[in-house]
Formats: C-alpha cells, structure tokens, sequence
C-alpha cells in the first residue's frame, strides 16, 4: 500500500514524509513536479542529500531544464518505483503537492497524446494573440475547460486546446472520476491561512538569501531559457525577468511570494475535492514527529503493525 502526503507548498510535507519513513522502514518517492529538475534545487526547496534523514528518495533530478515535464511519463516512472519499493518489503510514500501528478500515480487515468505538430499550431497562435485572447478562444471551443484555466495560463490552454483537436472530446473528459488504480491512503496537511501565508514569505526570502539568483543565472548556462516547463517555475520565472532587467530583484521576490500564496490555495482546493484525504492540523508548533504519529494511529491497521519494530 501507498501512503501519499500531501498539502500546499510549505505545509511541511518533506519533513513528515521523512518521519512516515523512519517509521514504517520506507522509501520516498518525490511528487513534486519541479524537483524532477537538476540544478532546481533552491528555488523548489529540495531537500539537500544530508536533510533526507538517512531515507532513500526517488524521482529527485530526473530531467535536464531543457526538457518537458509531463505528467503521463511521471505516472509510468511513479507506478515502476513505486512497484520496486514495495517489492523490496518497503513502504512506498508518495510525497508532494502536485496534484495531477498525485492524481496520475494513484489512480486510473490515461492521458491522451501529443502531436509535434498540432501542439506547434497552437503554440504560434499563443505567441500572435496572447494568452487572454487564446483562452477566448478555449471558452468557445470547450467552455468547461476554459473555466478551470486561468486566462493567463498560456501552457494549459495550449494544451487543452491540442487535447480537444486530437481527440474531438472536451480536455475535461480527459480527467475522469477518481477511480483508484493503486492501494493507498492519503494523508493532507492543513495550515491556518495567515500562517502558512507567513511560511511562503519566509521561505522565499530564505531561497533569495540561499542563493536562488546565482543558481538561476547558472541554470540559465545549461539552457533553462529554452525549459518550456522549467523556466516557468514559481521564482525562476521572476529571477529571469530580473535578470533581463524587466524588474527588480525584490519586485521579482514580492512577485514570487505573492504568486506562490495564490498557487498554495489552488493546491489546497485542489486536495480538499478528494473526500479520501486524511487531514491533519498542522498549525505552527506542530512538529514532524508529531504529526507522523497522528498519520500512523489513523492508518489501516496492517501498516500500524509495521511500524512496530522498525528502525526508529
């Protein structure tokens, strides 16, 4: 069985990932979108080889930032690892607040495929009209899509738009119930709003002080500009535009914490349409520990037992 953790950025979710491990002799396997990137390391707030408590950890640095991350290769590498933890006796913990990607490892979805072509057709027309006018286009072809894209989310609604043509049916029904193609339980951490909100501005100003500019300008060296994924990643994007001159570096800070604030709330949403997650309070002064033994009392009684015995 899985145990996923999940919740908005900065609810904690590594650190109580780490201690589910410890605790039930597990391997975890990352779920975070932008941690499959090398060199994507301050500004996604990965954890460091020596902060991982001695767990192994999967799908970390997997892609060059020139490469596309999607979530149909994701779900094919998820399912094999997971597969290899738990055939080696571990339990494998699912950890990150990507929630298509959560969604993709645990449950039946098939994705529907991508033509170079097509794709490129879409891709010209966004760089004519813009994104707003783009998503005009969206909300006549499949109204129901377009209300769950932002207008300015010019990725999504290229694709949406390619999903549509390829496959004559609207993107939303490329999403289907929730049907589980894996056992697992699931496990959300929630945050008071002002506190967690407090969290991201400390975090980022703590990725602007651990180097997140420097680290920008060298991926840049290795072709990050040329990441359709990657170089749009929350703080890389406003590190680039500062970086051209286009702001200033604490305008491309304040951009960064308030945008993140936003994308927090739409992971929780997000979360909080699965009636299956387990939530737990993580307000400030909950520790990891504490937190992971709350998880482990409400977990099905066959993992309880394993975490007797295991390595401390």
């Amino acid at each position: 069985m899985v145990v996923a953790v999940v919740g908005p950025t900065a609810s904690g979710k590594s650190d109580v990932g780490i201690a589910l491990a410890q605790a039930l002799d597990g391997e975890v396997v990352n779920a975070d979108a932008m941690q499959l990137y090398r060199g994507m390391d301050v500004g996604t707030a990965k954890l460091a080889p020596g902060e991982r408590g001695g767990i192994v950890h999967h799908l970390l640095d997997e892609l060059d930032v020139t490469e596309t991350a999607d979530v149909a290769t994701y779900q094919r590498r998820a399912r094999e690892t997971v597969a290899d933890v738990a055939a080696r006796g571990r339990v494998p913990l699912l950890v990150g607040g990507s929630g298509l990607y959560v969604r993709a490892a645990l449950e039946d979805m098939r994705f529907p495929g991508t033509d170079v072509e097509v794709r490129a057709r879409w891709e010209r027309r966004l760089a004519e009209i813009g994104a707003p006018a783009l998503h005009a286009e969206l909300v006549e072809r499949d109204p129901e899509a377009a209300a769950k894209i932002l207008p300015s989310n010019g990725r999504r609604i290229v694709r949406a738009l390619e999903v549509g043509e390829l496959t004559g049916q609207p993107f939303a029904a490329s999403l289907p119930a929730p049907t589980p193609a894996l056992p697992h339980v699931t496990i959300g951490l929630a945050v008071p709003r002002e506190q967690l909100d407090a969290r991201i501005d400390g975090r980022v100003r703590r990725m602007w002080d651990a180097g997140l500019v420097a680290e920008v300008e060298e991926l840049l060296t290795r072709g990050l500009r040329d990441g359709r994924t990657a170089s749009r990643a929350l703080g890389y994007a406003q590190v680039i535009e500062a970086l051209d001159g286009r702001t200033t570096e604490a305008e491309a800070a304040e951009l960064t914490a308030r945008l993140t604030r936003r994308f927090a709330r739409k992971q929780e949403s997000w979360f909080r349409r699965d009636p299956g997650v387990l939530w737990l309070d993580a307000p400030d002064g909950r520790d990891a520990p504490s937190l992971a033994a709350e998880a482990l009392d409400r977990l099905p009684s066959s993992l309880r037992a394993r975490a007797v015995g295991s390595r401390p």
